[in-house]
């Protein structure tokens, strides 16, 4: 907390000390930006998807950057559950660090023995559930379209776990309230969305699709209109706080996702354009707040609501 202005939010029991985190794929394992960024000043950091099992991602290209955004096929690759625990999360044990872990499976089993798993460790303070990665064959998007899936994945890891679940969802269904009322109901302490959304580039030389997998999400500025109207109709529909991010590139994204129902937000794409946006946005909220009056940063929770 600052003299001026109480940028700290109790974001579904994690005390952060400013609504800013990093997206989970988007920032490494958190020491990855260490020269140019101390992530203890962070209000949170969602490290690299985990699953159960080490993975390679998928073939050809990964990247592909399209007008105003980034095309990604990652494919969740990542060096597993035991190898976060055994060689990454000692390190992040030593500073003073959020750590909130995204979690991915192709089975219900999966999410439970990564929730069992993690919910031992000292220093991790909630898990991400993502159900919503279009770049995978299995599991991913196919659990977070449907709400009955939906609940079951919230349900199984909530049954696994005393730590803060935050689900993530994906803006590629035809209402997403009807995913994030199921999720609420099947006991997500949070939401965070949006995830990238489906989309694909052609390859004008082999005329073939740039991707192995023909389909990538789709992240950036972009998709800043999108994320915004999912958080603003999905907050009057919930009573769990929210987590926005897609396409949030300066402190105003950042500003508009709050006011718009978010009670934090998390910085993605915008991390491999400028490395210290975030801390931008941060210094850029207390300047905010200061310039419009107000003290706490829950001022501005939903405030579009109450004016409109």
């Amino acid at each position: 907390m600052n003299n001026c202005v109480d940028l700290r939010v109790n974001f579904a029991g994690i005390n952060m000390k400013n609504p800013v985190a990093v997206a989970s794929g988007t920032f490494g394992f958190g020491t990855e930006y260490q020269p140019v960024v101390d992530p203890s000043d962070l209000g949170a950091v969602v490290v690299k998807g985990l699953t159960l099992e080490p993975r390679d991602g998928n073939t050809g290209t990964r990247l592909y950057e399209t007008p105003s955004g980034l095309l990604n096929s990652i494919g969740l690759m990542n060096p597993g559950v035991d190898y976060f625990i055994d060689n990454i999360l000692e390190t992040l044990k030593q500073r003073d660090i959020n750590v909130i872990v995204n979690i991915s499976g192709n089975k219900l089993e999966e999410y439970a023995r990564l929730a069992e798993k993690l919910s031992k460790c000292e220093n991790i303070k909630g898990l991400e559930i993502n159900v919503s990665c279009p770049n995978v064959k299995k599991g991913g998007l196919a659990f977070g379209v449907d709400p009955e899936l939906t609940f079951d994945v919230v349900n199984t890891v909530k049954d696994n776990t005393d730590l803060p679940i935050i689900t993530k969802l994906t803006p590629n269904v035809t209402d997403i309230k009807t995913i994030a009322r199921a999720c609420e109901q099947g006991g997500t302490s949070a939401l965070s969305l949006i995830n990238t959304l489906k989309g694909m580039a052609i390859s004008l030389d082999s005329k073939k699709p740039v991707f192995d997998n023909e389909v990538a999400g789709l992240s950036g500025p972009a998709i800043k209109p999108i994320a915004l109207r999912c958080v603003f109709e999905v907050s009057q529909v919930v009573n769990v706080p929210i987590m926005g991010l897609g396409g949030i590139s300066n402190v105003n994204d950042a500003i508009e996702m709050i006011i718009a129902g978010a009670s934090a937000i998390a910085v993605g794409t915008a991390n491999f354009m400028n490395p210290t946006v975030s801390k931008e946005i941060i210094e850029g909220l207390e300047k905010y707040c200061i310039d419009e009056g107000i003290t706490d940063i829950e001022e501005l929770v939903g405030l579009s609501h109450r004016n409109n």
